[in-house]
């Protein structure tokens, strides 16, 4: 089936890596395609592009693109570094990262990520590799559950949650989406109006079983290390604690770490190793009323300054 894939803040992104059209960049976060095809359009010839995503059905988008600048990865940008060496590639101009699921992973029942579908409860990017949401709640223990709904979820009512999965397994190993939508439902007593009750027990085992947050905190010293100076990251988030990630990266990375009082000038200190570009950009009011999901992103752009 085909899925409809509306990329957020597609410009906004772009124009904030600032490209070069001899410039070689990365889209850490492939999806279907939306921001490479609009950084190929914008390079010449010697640029280059070299995109990732672990989602099978990303890479099968992304081998429809023949351009010979264009190259796609099959693992998760947490690779990039082992990746470029690969491809013989030391250094880039630029990274790209949209965060998070996408579009065609939640309305593609199958896949598991959605309570909207009963299904198998998959819930994995990559098919061909780890542990699936089922395996894992049927073999953690109650206190690991617990935790993992309540720092990747936000979830307060996390143990009743825990103790609900513990207790279901227990009759019949989960199995569906459906399964742990109401085992949630009836553990969760309040939630915000117009949000369903598994909503954030689903964000939170999406996020663990794909490892969502190590990953993204793996990328960004690498990127670093990587990009020219000049190069630029261009990141778009979608909820606190991804964005929480890159906020204090960015903040860390732009200041330097000093002892107070030491006796040094101003005009001695080096550059702090990156710069903030801009203020936060969220998507516009006609944008989220095209793209509702469009609502919570949040893009942080940073460049490289010279050492």
């Amino acid at each position: 089936m085909s899925f409809i894939h509306k990329t957020v803040l597609l410009d906004e992104a772009v124009d904030g890596l600032n490209l070069r059209a001899d410039g070689i960049y990365v889209d850490g976060t492939f999806g279907r395609g939306g921001h490479s095809r609009l950084i190929l359009s914008r390079l010449g010839p010697n640029g280059r592009l070299i995109a990732f995503d672990k989602d099978l059905h990303a890479i099968a988008e992304a081998q429809t693109i023949t351009d010979p600048r264009f190259t796609i990865v099959h693992d998760g940008f947490a690779s990039l570094g082992a990746s470029l060496d690969a491809l013989n590639v030391p250094v880039i101009d630029g990274v790209l990262l949209d965060l998070g699921v996408s579009s065609p992973q939640l309305d593609d029942g199958s896949r598991g990520f959605s309570f909207r579908f009963d299904a198998p409860l998959d819930m994995r990017m990559d098919t061909t590799r780890g542990i699936t949401a089922a395996d894992w709640l049927n073999s953690a223990d109650e206190k690991d559950i617990a935790e993992v709904i309540r720092d990747y979820g936000e979830e307060r009512f996390a143990k009743q949650v825990a103790a609900a999965i513990v207790a279901g397994r227990s009759e019949r190993p989960l199995s569906t989406t459906g399964e742990l939508a109401a085992l949630v439902a009836r553990a969760v007593r309040t939630r915000e109006p117009g949000q369903d009750p598994a909503t954030r027990t689903f964000q939170a085992v999406r996020i663990f079983v794909n490892r969502e947050l190590e990953e993204l905190a793996l990328i960004l010293p690498q990127a670093l290390a990587r990009l020219s100076v000049g190069g630029r990251f261009s990141v778009i988030a979608f909820h606190s604690l991804e964005d929480r990630i890159v906020k204090r990266f960015m903040q860390d990375q732009s200041k330097h770490d000093l002892p107070d009082r030491l006796p040094i000038r101003a005009a001695d200190i080096p550059p702090a190793p990156l710069r903030i570009v801009g203020k936060p950009v969220r998507a516009s009011a006609d944008e989220v009323a095209g793209n509702p999901r469009a609502r919570s992103a949040i893009l942080r752009v940073a460049e490289k300054a010279a050492p």
